[in-house]
């Protein structure tokens, strides 16, 4: 029996075409995996917090010398990373905004990136410092966009922020089993839902 987390990073609600995909997406992989355990992660919203002062401090510092403070400042940080240790698939539900991620998202991912929780850094090899300690997970990347444009030799794959950052943050955490999909032009007025699900479909497959 494996652990699904699903990750939701729309501002939106009813609305998130995000949010519908990974609801499509539960709803197949419970009909193939009955046994399996869903948990849901809100991050679109859900005020996560930016890294501060104090939270670099003690995430710098070494666990058994973390004062009060440290630990206060720590303490969301240490049940997402918790979280991520503990599931088996990872699903990303996420728009694309201003080209990238959500900050919601980012914020997400920089209380996620963690000095010895979820990856390592070595000062003897600048070309290759990272070596990521979360082993043997798979992660599923939904992203939609509102234009058209931003796939791989389309007139906007320059401005495609999103893809690559996402799958690079999850290889350097230690995750290389990384597929995607991306839902194009939703804003202009197609049938988004029915594509949506013909994407889901096709990750699945």
């Amino acid at each position: 029996m494996r652990k699904v987390l699903i990750i939701n990073a729309s501002a939106r609600s009813e609305r998130s075409i995000s949010r519908y995909m990974t609801n499509v997406f539960v709803e197949i992989w419970e009909q193939r995996h009955p046994n399996d355990t869903i948990i849901y992660r809100e991050v679109g919203q859900q005020n996560i917090p930016h890294v501060t002062e104090k939270w670099i401090a003690g995430a710098f510092k070494p666990s058994e010398l973390r004062n009060l403070d440290d630990i206060e400042a720590l303490k969301l940080s240490d049940q997402l990373v918790a979280e991520l240790k503990d599931v088996d698939v990872i699903v990303l539900g996420t728009p694309m905004y201003n080209w990238s991620v959500p900050s919601a998202l980012k914020a997400y991912i920089d209380q996620v990136i963690r000095v010895n929780e979820t990856v390592l850094i070595s000062k003897d090899d600048i070309k290759n410092p990272y070596t990521g300690l979360l082993k043997d997970k798979s992660v599923f990347l939904l992203m939609v966009r509102g234009n058209m444009g931003y796939d791989p030799g389309d007139f906007y794959e320059h401005m495609d922020f999103q893809t690559k950052y996402l799958k690079t943050v999850f290889g350097i955490m230690g995750i290389d089993d990384v597929k995607h999909i991306s839902l194009n032009g939703v804003g202009l007025g197609e049938d988004s839902l029915t594509l949506a699900k013909e994407k889901v479909e096709q990750i699945l497959n």
